[in-house]
């Protein structure tokens, strides 16, 4: 482990990482974010977090080790954004499983995996066709090479995301996003994405939940004592 406190956010000019580096840096952290567009640098560095330009899509093993060397932990929250089935497979398992080849190749064991709380299970339930699939595709393959690989990874699993301020309280949900064996009615399936940056922060700060997969919803229960 590195004695710098310094994480590396994958995706850093999306929604969820511009909440989280602010918080990770109120933690002492160092942050560089990952960004594909230059002209995102400003709204970057305003978070305290420094901007780092690198395409994921298109770096390969070699740079993206370059860009870890010497981090705490690394934070995938990229995504393609959906439409286009080519970039949503490029971006959320292709660059994903480079990511983590990279951090193994850097030295770098913790690794944070943002995915979604059905990503077991949804591809065993859609319809090939359906516009949601290549996604939820992607994802279920990117946590399943997560889970073979010997990195010390959490893999968080939040439900529907909200522009909502943090509660900093959750729900933990089971492997396949249900409660009590059930899934959860749609108004409580959600989260705020203020939410997540608390739970990344949180299992950056403090090692919890190593080796796992935590689903989650917005809840009651405080995230320190849900998450150990």
């Amino acid at each position: 482990m590195s004695e710098e406190r310094r994480v590396v956010l994958i995706g850093g000019h999306g929604k969820v990482a511009l909440l989280a580096a602010p918080k990770l840096v109120a933690r002492g952290f160092a942050v560089d974010s990952l960004i594909r567009n230059p002209e995102h640098s400003a709204e970057i560095s305003a978070t305290g977090a420094t901007p780092v330009v690198l395409d994921i899509e298109n770096a390969g093993v070699e740079q993206l080790a370059e860009a870890f060397s010497g981090a705490h932990s690394i934070v995938f929250s990229a995504g393609a954004g959906g439409g286009n089935k080519e970039r949503t497979r490029a971006v959320d398992f292709d660059a994903a499983v480079r990511s983590m080849e990279a951090a193994k190749q850097a030295g770098v064991s913790r690794f944070v995996m943002v995915s979604y709380s059905r990503a077991l299970v949804d591809v065993d339930n859609l319809d090939p066709e359906n516009s949601f699939y290549t996604y939820a595709k992607a994802k279920h393959d990117a946590d399943a090479v997560l889970r073979e690989t010997d990195l010390d990874y959490t893999i968080l699993g939040p439900g529907a995301l909200t522009l909502d301020p943090a509660s900093k309280k959750i729900t933990i949900a089971d492997e396949t996003g249900n409660i009590d064996g059930k899934a959860p009615e749609a108004e409580n399936g959600k989260v705020s994405r203020e939410n997540v940056a608390e739970v990344i922060t949180h299992v950056v700060d403090t090692e919890a939940a190593q080796r796992s997969t935590v689903n989650f919803y917005d809840g009651s229960t405080a995230i320190a004592e849900a998450i150990s």
